[in-house]
């Protein structure tokens, strides 16, 4: 049975496909199979952005086309074409209304045959008159039967406006025996969110779902690209990447360079006559100060040529800002700019970690979820796996440091991180450094906070506690002093004393470097003999553990069995119910030897210490996964044919198997991930993509969050 969700508005400029967005979302994270469907579309683009205002639209554009069905298809978990969504043409709708309905049923009911679940999306009050509109939206929602989300706008209105306009949406769809099951107020005033979440809540039934998402210039703000075509401009330098960055804002520079700096906000466009040579350099140097607000772009107006004396110059200082000439004065230029309106684009990363972040902070997700019955797909995809990470991570948030804080990909990883609300970040360096850094790389981490670790105050602080923890290994106060002013050890000091809750390092240090802190500092937790590690192995259907595959070269049968236990708690912390094979080249009693003996000494062990683990070993890997071998070899397990963590007897031969896997079934590993610490403490390899560090910082949160829930602590002996 596929489970719909139709999300609808009574008006315009609401919003809704960010609500959309954020409902596909979250079914992603419980469906392999989430389609999308617009029962209504308009056959012409229905937004300014892209395109000059007295211009046409180029034929066959991409503008054209229904951009909020274009959002959503092109969705990285939905498999289905642009086409395949579309329901009738809006002037079919208009022109013969019931024809329209049963053609809709129709092809809602072939895309329910394919997909498990449907995110259903209203039309945009482009063509009908609003109450024909109104009523057209609740009566195919009533006829798919699909439960309504009622997105209304709370621009420029106050709570009591709110939630008059969601009394009467909700009554109206109501009565046309639609299911409204959540009202969401978009675009509300910040300051007003409770306020208005209470006043709506008053005024509606009890059980539907009522949330306020407040406005987020991010999602409205217009493209580089979009200001670029409002003055028909010419990009004449910078990273043509970056045109898919907002602006946020716009600045007339009709002034000396002093009074223009003084005026620049974060992420504005800089609009100036294009003879104003002198102010070029001194915006270039702004750009990269790390100092001053970080530009989105230039546009210098009038036609005029820059002189290749400045070029030069400016080439020099920085490359990737944008800057756009346009024969429009600085008048018309500042007016087409100020006209333009953006909206949410599958083009923007920018605009899309907004809406994930607005739509996952302040709608309850899972109320609405479990008022949809929306129940877990047994199936799990590497897809299915992230969003939920990503998920886990926003609902209590953690602060994870990151002491490689100017590595490119440590920024770029960072900016996704912020704008997703995923954790809260503190980067180490020297705070101008790393923000000019950003700048440059155009990497917005104005969220994150920056502290050097040779601060004085904190140097004091944590050497005096770091020679406290190693008196007994004869380290001195001004040892302390030096080694703490190493990033490795500054972070995890952070970590030990609470002013982080986890460390992701080893983009560019060492295992070694990264971890040995750890062992000195945070030591292991209560019960944990050794520290080792897992990694999550992602395949086509489902989530598997493997360790330990990064840390001990020949564990001992007792430390055999730790890691199975540690595996199987981390297994339990990433929502895998543990099932633990014990890997060896034999199963069962059919062979012996040195090797399979200390996986039989170590199952042992494990059945003794935790009887309501289910364990078997030892056993051979095809055995473990393969119910038709296991049903052989061994009939009466719980666990062969179904394991879902796998213990390798030794580091050989679980990183050779990790990466074997990885390759060969094309997996998506995750990982390392340290456990038996008291606290996370997590490191990267040094080839690590900037997708790696996010996932890394992610598995770091969802530890913090579940020491935080088991109530560890420190042990203060001496490593």
């Amino acid at each position: 049975m596929s489970h719909s969700v139709y999300v609808a508005s009574p008006e315009g400029m609401t919003g809704k496909s960010s609500v959309a967005f954020g409902l596909l979302e979250a079914l992603a994270a419980r469906s392999d199979r989430v389609g999308v469907f617009r029962p209504v579309f308009k056959a012409e683009s229905a937004g300014p952005e892209g395109s000059r205002p007295d211009g046409p639209r180029p034929a066959g554009s991409r503008d054209h086309r229904d951009y909020s069905v274009d959002l959503l298809t092109s969705h990285p978990a939905v498999d289905q074409s642009y086409e395949e969504a579309l329901g009738v043409d809006s002037r079919r709708a208009l022109a013969d209304p019931d024809a329209a309905q049963e053609e809709i049923l129709a092809k809602y009911h072939e895309l329910a045959q394919r997909y498990s679940a449907l995110v259903v999306l209203g039309s945009d009050y482009d063509d009908m008159a609003n109450p024909t509109e109104l009523a057209f939206n609740a009566e195919v929602a009533a006829n798919l039967s699909a439960p309504v989300v009622i997105v209304v706008s709370g621009l420029d209105r106050t709570p009591d406006q709110v939630a008059a306009l969601a009394q009467v949406s909700v009554q109206e769809f109501a009565s046309h025996h639609a299911m409204p099951i959540a009202l969401v107020a978009n675009r509300s005033d910040p300051e007003q969110l409770e306020a208005t979440r209470e006043a709506v809540s008053a005024r509606l039934p009890a059980g539907v779902v009522v949330a306020a998402i407040p406005e987020n210039p991010v999602i409205m703000a217009p493209t580089v690209q979009a200001l670029k075509d409002a003055v028909g401009g010419t990009l004449v330098q910078g990273n043509p990447e970056w045109l898919g960055r907002v602006a946020l804002g716009n600045l007339v520079a009709a002034m000396s360079l002093p009074n223009v700096l003084r005026r620049l906000t974060e992420n504005c466009t800089v609009i100036a006559p294009g003879d104003r040579y002198d102010l070029l350099p001194g915006l270039f140097l702004a750009q990269q100060s790390g100092t001053f607000p970080a530009l989105s772009s230039i546009v210098l107006t009038g036609g005029y040529e820059i002189p290749g004396e400045v070029t030069r110059l400016i080439e020099g200082v920085q490359q990737d800002l944008p800057i756009i000439a346009t024969e429009d004065s600085t008048y018309e230029a500042a007016v087409a700019i100020a006209g333009t309106h953006g909206r949410l684009t599958a083009d923007s990363p920018q605009k899309l970690d907004a809406a994930r972040r607005a739509v996952a902070e302040h709608l309850p997700m899972d109320e609405l979820l479990e008022t949809l019955d929306v129940t877990r797909s047994d199936v799990v995809t590497p897809m299915m796996f992230e969003f939920e990470l990503l998920a886990r991570a926003r609902g209590e948030k953690k602060t994870i440091v990151l002491p490689e804080g100017d590595e490119p990909r440590i920024l770029a990883a960072a900016a996704a991180i912020l704008a997703r609300g995923v954790a809260d970040l503190v980067l180490l360096g020297e705070e101008t450094t790393i923000r000019s850094r950003a700048a440059q790389l155009g990497h917005d981490i104005s969220e994150a906070s920056v502290i050097s670790p040779h601060d004085p105050e904190l140097v004091e602080r944590f050497a005096a506690e770091y020679a406290r923890l190693r008196a007994k290994k004869g380290v001195t106060l001004e040892q302390a002093r030096e080694k703490v002013q190493d990033v490795s050890y500054f972070g995890t000091m952070m970590v030990q004393l609470g002013t982080a809750d986890g460390m992701v390092s080893g983009a560019v240090h060492s295992t070694a470097h990264t971890i040995r802190p750890s062992f000195e500092i945070i030591k292991t937790k209560p019960g944990a003999k050794i520290v080792s590690s897992v990694f999550l192995m992602a395949l086509q259907d489902r989530v598997l553990v493997y360790g330990d595959c990064a840390v001990n070269p020949d564990p001992t049968a007792e430390q055999l069995a730790d890691i199975a236990v540690q595996s199987a708690e981390t297994a339990r912390q990433f929502g895998i119910d543990p099932r633990v094979a014990m890997l060896s080249y034999s199963t069962g009693s059919s062979g012996s030897g040195a090797d399979v003996d200390k996986v039989r000494e170590a199952t042992a062990a494990v059945r003794s210490q935790h009887p309501d683990l289910d364990v078997e070993g030892p056993i051979q890997y095809d055995a473990a996964v393969d119910a038709s071998v296991a049903k052989t070899k061994l009939p009466d397990s719980a666990v062969a044919g179904r394991a879902t963590v796998f213990v390798f007897p030794d580091l050989n031969t679980g990183n050779n198997t990790y990466k074997a896997v990885q390759r060969s079934a094309g997996a998506i590993a995750i990982g390392p991930v340290l456990q038996g610490l008291n606290k996370p403490v997590n490191d990267l390899s040094r080839g690590a993509l900037v997708d790696d560090i996010i996932n890394t910082v992610v598995i770091t949160a969802i530890q913090a969050q579940a020491a935080d829930q088991a109530g560890t602590t420190p042990t203060q002996e001496d490593a």
